[in-house]
């Protein structure tokens, strides 16, 4: 057997590197529609559930598939074995009004977080043929197409299960604890919390963190979906201000989108997360 270059341990690696953690946040719907031009809008809400696994309209909240159920298959989590794919939202498109509105969540998950999945199944596609062939001429571009649409592709995966129908308040038990522990109270939180996101230069997220070194909360922002944040960090919360998020609905007042999120916040979701 030959034996693999030092130089195609270091791609192969590295790529791994960028995507490993997608795998386990990831829950995702039918294989088909990463790879095709965007899902069709449903007929009606039967066939939406039949395609997307979401909720029908007049479904109680208390009836919809939690996201983080660990009796979904793999093929629901957002690794199908081959290919990343999009995940189904775990309610109606417009569940969340009148705080994110239904038009808004059709593009943003119908198209735009369905381009990241795109474009991370391509970069990955192109740095095995790259592998294969030995050409490495474009591994500084495929390494920065992975790194872009896997960390949007990951980022908007915990954001749909972030915010549900219903939700906002206060988050309560450990998770309470551990936002008390670390900011001085939920209030100095959330008020350091929609400032960093307001504040995001062009597009990116406001984040809430854990951070396993000194095993402490952190609040941060990201640029684009891979910039300005920490290695090691598991995100929590996050806050998409992409203009994608908000713009048909609140245009400019990316303020005014902010204060609606926090109508929305899935706080057991998020605490699920801090394990």
């Amino acid at each position: 057997m030959n034996e693999i270059s030092p130089r195609r341990k270091f791609i192969a690696v590295a790529a791994g590197a960028l995507i490993a953690p997608l795998i386990p946040f990831a829950r995702f719907a039918q294989p088909a529609e990463a790879n095709s031009g965007g899902p069709a809008a449903p007929a009606d809400n039967s066939r939406q559930s039949q395609v997307t696994g979401t909720a029908r309209k007049g479904d109680s909240v208390n009836n919809w598939r939690n996201p983080m159920e660990s009796s979904m298959k793999s093929s629901e989590m957002g690794w199908n074995g081959k290919e990343y794919v999009l995940p189904p939202l775990p309610y109606d498109y417009a569940a969340l009004e009148p705080h994110i509105d239904e038009a808004t969540m059709r593009l943003h998950h119908d198209k735009h977080h369905l381009a990241y999945v795109n474009g991370l199944n391509a970069a990955l596609s192109k740095l095995a043929a790259s592998r294969e062939s030995g050409d490495f001429a474009a591994v500084k571009h495929l390494s920065r197409e992975t790194a872009f649409h896997g960390s949007g592709h990951l980022l908007h995966t915990v954001f749909w299960n972030n915010v549900t129908p219903g939700g906002g308040g206060e988050p309560s038990g450990k998770l309470a604890e551990a936002i008390s522990e670390s900011f001085g109270g939920f209030g100095a939180f959330m008020g350091q919390f929609k400032a960093a996101s307001a504040a995001v230069e062009g597009s990116g997220w406001g984040l809430l963190v854990h951070e396993p070194m000194a095993d402490r909360l952190l609040v941060m922002t990201a640029e684009k979906h891979q910039n300005l944040t920490a290695w090691g960090v598991k995100p929590l919360l996050v806050l998409d201000v992409w203009e994608h998020a908000y713009y048909l609905k609140y245009q400019n007042n990316r303020g005014a989108y902010i204060d609606a999120f926090t109508n929305v916040i899935n706080w057991s979701d998020v605490a699920a997360r801090l394990v």
